[in-house]
């Protein structure tokens, strides 16, 4: 997955004007501190600190933000069918990578729906709030130029994200690495925020760790006990089915730069990029039939797949030769997708 030419262009140009040296540190600290996992209290002590360190920021996690973010919208789109948002709000958005993902995620939508498929208008507004004044100074910076109205035409807010005043509504509300941020009491009180102010849908991402799962778990009960609908990645709102040591995620890969590689001392092209996520929704729509939980594993004449299912749990189905249509779609079925394809035959 590649970023936005603008948003690539952008970034580039940004960086440019921090020292490596310092724009290196601040990678090295940032690391260091998501890898530590010690829940850090926006409102007191902000992991994004100064200009510096948002700058270090927006090289070291914008792009793979930007696409666990887009990987984890279009497996929402596929169930939430003509439903496209009018308004989008961006909690804890900071420099603002899961706006410019949403953005993209509709960049083929005709107009605002708000879940009732209203007709006129064009696009969606944006509104990205987080703590951090820096971080929202360069996500305004970044979205100067963008080609997307939604990006460009952004409201950046500074706002406590825990214990703080009402949220605004909005259709689509998205939550992105950060609440593994917040302590335990914060964590529940934005997510909670976030149910109240969707008028649509939520979408909750997190690092694909373990820990990450148990907080998108936590997520996920929180939001139906709102009273909203998973679309996605789960087929069900029943119980994960994900115990003991295992976790469920799922990865985008993400196209380096070579400012990128410079800064994170990386020699690839890409890397992968683990999250687990929750979409749920207010709106009728149907989840996936199954879930994709693992990479497909192809043999000679069939391909095993493991699946997350509403009435069997997690199974694996072995779908052979012999099944037709289905075994030629299971043969280009990815990790995360659903199973089986749209008017693919089930497999036995």
């Amino acid at each position: 997955m590649h970023l936005p030419d603008d948003l690539r262009t952008a970034l580039a140009v940004r960086l440019r004007a921090t020292a490596p040296t310092r724009a290196s540190a601040e990678v090295d600290r940032l690391i260091e501190t998501y890898r530590g996992n010690s829940p850090t209290s926006p409102a007191s002590s902000p992991i994004l600190r100064d200009d510096a360190s948002v700058a270090a920021y927006a090289a070291y996690r914008m792009p793979a933000t930007y696409a666990a973010v887009r990987a984890a919208l279009d497996a929402f789109r596929l169930q939430a069918g003509a439903w496209a948002p009018g308004s989008h709000l961006d909690l804890g958005g900071g420099t603002g990578a899961a706006t410019w993902a949403v953005a993209d995620a509709w960049d083929d939508a005709p107009g605002p729906y708000s879940g009732s498929a209203a007709e006129g208008g064009a696009g969606h507004t944006s509104t990205v709030l987080d703590w951090s004044q820096s971080a929202l100074d360069l996500g305004r910076e970044l979205a100067r130029d963008a080609a997307a109205p939604a990006v460009r035409g952004a409201a950046w807010t500074r706002s406590p994200l825990g214990g703080g005043p009402a949220l605004p509504a909005a259709d689509l509300v998205t939550v992105s690495y950060v609440i593994g941020e917040l302590g335990p009491a914060d964590r529940t009180a934005l997510i909670d925020a976030a149910a109240r102010a969707a008028t649509g849908a939520v979408l909750v991402v997190e690092p694909g760790t373990p820990e990450g799962h148990a907080r998108i778990l936590a997520a996920r009960d929180r939001l139906l006990a709102a009273g909203l609908h998973v679309l996605a990645p789960c087929p069900h709102d029943t119980a994960c089915p994900v115990t003991g040591d295992d976790w469920c995620h799922f990865a985008a890969r993400v196209q380096r730069t070579a400012l990128h590689r410079q800064l994170k001392g990386g020699s690839l092209p890409y890397e992968d990029e683990k999250f687990s996520y929750v979409a749920a929704a207010r709106f009728p729509a149907a989840p996936a039939a199954a879930r994709v939980t693992r990479h497909p594993q192809i043999r000679k004449g069939l391909v095993l797949l493991d699946l997350c299912t509403p009435d069997r749990g997690l199974v694996r189905d072995t779908v052979s030769k012999r099944h037709g249509p289905a075994y030629r779609a299971a043969r280009t079925t990815d990790w995360g997708d659903t199973w089986p394809p749209e008017e693919t035959p089930e497999t036995g």
